[in-house]
C-alpha cells in the first residue's frame, strides 16, 4: 500500500491520495454507482409511480382527488427536507451509510404498504407521505453524497447515472399498476418487498472513502488546472452557515423551486388530466414516458454537463420544460396522442433534468468542502416546490380548470429560465467568467 499523503492545489482544494479504490472498497469504485443507482431506482417509485395509483385511490376509497395529490405534497416535503440532515448527520459520524440505508429501506416498504392498504387518508399520510418521504430522502442523499465522495474527478457523468435511476425505475410499476387496478394491494406489497431487499441489499455493500479521498488516476494538481474538467473552479470552499449570505444561493435556490414545481405538477396531474381526455391508457403511456424521459435525460445531461456548461445546459432545459406545458395542454385537450407524447418527452427532459445539474453546481459554485450538505440545503427546494406545484395548484385546476394551471406551470418554467441566466458563480465578478 502507498503512502497516505493530503495535497493542496492552487484552489485550495485538498486531496487524500495514496489509497486505492480496490484497498478500500474490496472493488473497483464504479460498483458504488451501480450501487447507488439500485437504491434509486427502488426509492424514486413512490414518486414517480404515485400518478398511476391517484384514479385507484379515488375509485376504491371516494377520496377526494384534491386530497390524494396533497399527500405527494406532503411526500415531497418530507423527502426534500431530509436530504441535508442525513449529510449533516453522516459528516459527524453519526449516521454512517449502511444504518441510513437499512433506515431508508424499511421506511421505504412502509411507505408501498400504506398505499396498498391504507383505508383513511390520515394513515395515507402518515405512513406514505411522513415515513415514505423520509425514507426515500435519507435514501437519495446518502447515494448522492456517496457519487460526490467517491468521484470527485468526474461527478457529472456518475450523478446522472444514479439521478436518472430514481425516475426510470418506476416505468415497469406503472405499467402494471395501469394494467392490473384491481391488484393494488397485491401489487404495492410485492413492490415494497422487492425495494426493501434491494436497498437492504445495497446498505450491506455501500461504504464512504476517507474524507479528500482521490483516486490513483488523474493526478490531482494536474487536473485541477484542466480546463476540460474544471471550466470554473469555485473560487472559495462555502460552509453551510455561509451559504445564504451570497445572492447566488437564493437565485439557485428559487430556479430549484421553480423547476420542481413544474415536475411536480406534471406528476401529481398529468396522468388524470389524460385520462378524462383519451382514457387510461394513454394517461399510463403518458406517465411512463415522463419517467423515462426524465431518467434517460438526466444520463445524457451528465455527460455533456462539463463539455457544454451546466449553466448553459439548465437554462434551454428550464425553457424545454416550458413549452412543453403549452403542447400538452393543446395535445391534451385535442386528444392529439402523438403531440401528448412528445410533449411528455420533452417535459421530463427539461425540468426533470435539473436536479443532476444541481449537483454539479454546487460543487462549481461553492466548492468541495461541504458538497453533500450544501447540495442538501439546496436540495430543500423541492419542498417548497412541491407547495407551488402540488398545493396552490390543486386550487388553481379547482377554480380556473387545467388550462390556467398548464398555462402557470409553462410561465414558471421560462421564468427559472430567465433566472438562470443571471446566476453567477460567488465571488467572482460576471464579466470575468468565460463563456460558459
Amino acid at each position: 500500500m502507498a503512502e497516505v499523503r493530503e495535497l493542496q492545489d492552487v484552489y485550495g482544494r485538498r486531496y487524500r491520495v495514496g489509497e486505492s479504490d480496490r484497498e478500500l472498497l474490496g472493488r473497483p469504485r464504479t460498483w458504488v454507482t451501480w450501487l447507488a443507482a439500485a437504491a434509486m431506482l427502488a426509492a424514486g417509485v413512490q414518486q414517480y409511480g404515485f400518478g398511476a395509483l391517484v384514479p385507484v385511490l379515488a375509485g376504491t376509497h371516494g377520496w377526494t382527488f384534491g386530497a390524494i395529490v396533497l399527500s405527494l405534497a406532503v411526500w415531497a416535503i418530507c423527502q426534500a427536507g431530509a436530504a441535508f440532515p442525513t449529510a449533516w448527520l453522516r459528516e459527524r459520524g453519526l449516521l454512517p451509510a449502511p444504518a441510513a440505508m437499512a433506515a431508508g429501506a424499511v421506511l421505504c416498504a412502509a411507505g408501498l404498504v400504506t398505499l396498498g392498504h391504507a383505508t383513511s387518508l390520515l394513515t395515507v399520510f402518515l405512513g406514505y407521505s411522513v415515513l415514505g418521504g423520509l425514507g426515500t430522502g435519507v435514501v437519495y442523499a446518502t447515494c448522492v453524497g456517496a457519487v460526490l465522495a467517491w468521484f470527485p474527478d468526474r461527478t457529472g457523468p456518475s450523478a446522472g447515472v444514479v439521478s436518472g435511476a430514481f425516475a426510470y425505475g418506476s416505468v415497469p410499476f406503472v405499467v402494471l399498476a395501469a394494467a392490473l387496478p384491481a391488484a393494488r394491494p397485491a401489487l404495492l406489497d410485492g413492490t415494497a418487498a422487492v425495494v426493501f431487499v434491494v436497498i437492504a441489499g445495497c446498505a450491506l455493500l455501500l461504504r464512504y472513502p476517507p474524507r479528500h479521498w482521490w483516486p490513483a488516476t488523474p493526478e490531482p494538481r494536474t487536473w485541477a488546472l484542466d480546463r476540460a474538467h474544471n471550466r470554473r473552479p469555485a473560487v472559495r470552499h462555502y460552509r453551510p452557515a455561509e451559504l445564504f449570505r451570497c445572492g447566488t444561493t437564493l437565485a439557485l435556490y428559487l430556479v430549484v423551486v421553480l423547476a420542481a414545481a413544474v415536475l411536480l405538477f406534471d406528476l401529481a396531474y398529468l396522468a388524470t388530466f389524460v385520462a378524462e381526455r383519451s382514457g387510461p391508457g394513454l394517461a399510463a403511456a403518458a406517465l411512463a414516458l415522463l419517467a423515462a424521459a426524465t431518467g434517460s435525460g438526466r444520463v445524457l445531461i451528465g455527460r455533456l454537463a462539463d463539455r457544454l456548461g451546466r449553466h448553459r445546459i439548465l437554462r434551454f432545459a428550464l425553457l424545454a420544460g416550458g413549452v412543453a406545458q403549452f403542447v400538452l395542454f393543446y395535445s391534451g385537450e385535442h386528444r392529439h396522442a402523438v403531440g401528448l407524447l412528445l410533449g411528455v418527452a420533452l417535459a421530463g427532459l427539461g425540468n426533470g433534468c435539473c436536479y443532476t445539474l444541481l449537483v454539479g453546481l454546487v460543487r462549481e459554485y461553492f466548492g468541495e468542502e461541504s458538497a453533500a450538505q450544501n447540495f442538501g440545503i439546496l436540495y430543500s427546494a423541492k419542498a417548497v416546490g412541491a407547495v407551488v406545484g402540488i398545493g396552490l395548484a390543486a386550487l388553481v385546476v379547482t377554480s380556473h380548470g387545467f388550462l390556467a394551471a398548464f398555462a402557470a406551470a409553462g410561465v414558471l418554467s421560462l421564468a427559472g429560465a430567465v433566472l438562470s441566466g443571471r446566476l453567477t458563480q460567488p465571488g467572482r465578478p460576471k464579466s470575468l467568467l468565460p463563456a460558459a
